[in-house]
């Protein structure tokens, strides 16, 4: 069979079809440079989170007594100025990246709008300042998407569910420095309730936008290199308790953020009548607890950080966390609750420790961590990716995979509806107006 000859016709085709100006070229200059770019922003966003809790860390401990006063205000401040100017950045980010897989391209002017975005990283870091329970994962999540969707609009070309789904993940693998757990989180979290194809290109620009992080920030473990360990027969009796344990007060977080977001009652109807004094009411509870405990501050990093490696820590921290956690994100301030959800299940392990005091505390505060979080996001691969790469626990891989899945059932006991999918319900997407080409009609 003689071989095909090249024609001026048919390379005018094929520049066509996969040449610089081609919709498949363009989109995969789209998603790529998005991915970069999510890279850096993410890093660029962490930065100032973290520069922000240490300002509020050493404000707190100069002026002990003064966030009783100042902290309710901030929340109040942050809630009207969120409904005022930006009522699309409040909260986590991610039930906002959910729902606008339902129309991406008009996701792009509300849910994911650079507008949005970047009022969200303005409050956030206000937030964190105020000292709100809050972490910046979930809004690098939201960022991630915003930027995949300027990309796409950049260069003329549609928004697909896919890449909806890649940037926000994408966020995700950058927020962390793991890019295997933005792969996890796109799969099982935000693509769980779509029938989204992931394709080779989508899971491209996840690892790029971690591995661009990973080159900025530098090649290290969120929490450290702990390496913990657990023998056989100590993780078959840990696991199950730290499971049902951890998982059952994630789905009461879970159940209380829903009830107060989608319940139809005299208290829920008062907090959205009453948004800002709502606000104010859970600062005031913030605030109680970061003065009285010294720990409940901020993303509670540092004392989770603590308790894995083996410090003693006081057994009131993990209930006095969740509560601080819960007021923050029922209180509608832009803010994430990922890194808040792990001190948490820190708190959780520290509590287990108590019942197997011959085990390696290491160990029980890190399955503590993967049941807890399990339990809020219910997402079981995610949480044992998240937690076996920011910490170097691999040799823990297996509990901490029999902890996730026992914790995820017992979530479900307290707490039917995923989280981020049951939150998402409360962004509608308002209808972008087209012109429309057809004739008026006579006016009567």
């Amino acid at each position: 069979m003689p071989a095909k000859r090249w024609t001026p016709s048919r390379y005018s085709a094929l520049l066509r079809t996969r040449g610089p100006r081609s919709v498949q070229f363009r989109t995969r200059a789209a998603i790529l440079t998005g991915a970069i770019l999510v890279g850096v922003l993410a890093t660029l966003f962490a930065e100032a989170a973290d520069r922000a809790a240490l300002v509020f860390g050493g404000y707190a401990q100069r002026w002990h007594w003064l966030p009783l006063l100042t902290t309710p205000l901030g929340f109040m401040a942050l809630v009207w100025l969120t409904r005022r100017y930006a009522p699309f950045a409040r909260g986590s980010g991610i039930p906002q990246v959910i729902a606008a897989q339902a129309d991406p391209d008009a996701a792009t002017h509300s849910l994911i709008s650079p507008g949005t975005v970047g009022a969200k990283a303005v409050l956030t870091i206000g937030a964190v300042l105020s000292g709100a329970s809050v972490g910046r994962e979930g809004p690098t999540v939201q960022i991630a998407a915003a930027v995949m969707g300027l990309t796409h609009r950049l260069v003329r070309v549609p928004l697909r569910g896919g890449v909806v789904i890649a940037g926000g993940a994408a966020g995700v693998a950058a927020a962390f420095n793991t890019p295997l757990a933005g792969l996890m989180f796109a799969i099982e979290e935000l693509a769980s309730a779509y029938e989204q194809r992931v394709t080779l290109l989508v899971l491209a620009a996840i690892v790029i936008a971690g591995m661009v992080a990973q080159s900025v920030q530098g090649d290290y473990i969120y929490f450290g290199a702990i390496g913990a360990h657990l023998p056989l027969l100590s993780a078959l009796l840990v696991t199950p308790v730290a499971g049902i344990v951890g998982g059952m007060a994630g789905g009461l977080f879970s159940r209380t953020l829903l009830a107060m977001a989608l319940g139809r009652n005299r208290i829920t109807g008062w907090t959205r009548a009453n948004p800002v004094k709502f606000a104010g009411a859970c600062g005031v509870i913030v605030a109680l607890l970061g003065v009285f405990t010294g720990l409940t501050w901020g993303t509670g990093y540092s004392a989770a950080r603590a308790m894995i490696v083996g410090v003693d820590a006081p057994l009131w921290f993990g209930p006095a966390k969740f509560a601080a956690t819960a007021a923050t994100a029922i209180a509608g301030l832009p803010g994430g609750i990922f890194a808040p959800s792990l001190a948490v299940g820190a708190g959780v392990g520290n509590l287990l420790r108590e019942l197997f005091p011959g085990d390696p505390a290491s160990a029980v505060v890190i399955l503590g961590m993967v049941a807890y979080f399990t339990g809020v996001v219910r997402a079981p691969l995610t949480a044992v990716i998240i937690l076996s790469e920011t910490t170097a626990s691999r040799g823990l891989m297996l509990p901490m995979f029999a902890t996730a899945f026992i914790a995820d059932a017992a979530s479900r006991w307290v707490c039917r509806e995923k989280l981020y999918h049951g939150l998402s319900k409360t962004f509608a997407m308002p209808a972008i107006p087209k012109e429309s080409t057809a004739p008026r009609p006579p006016a009567a």
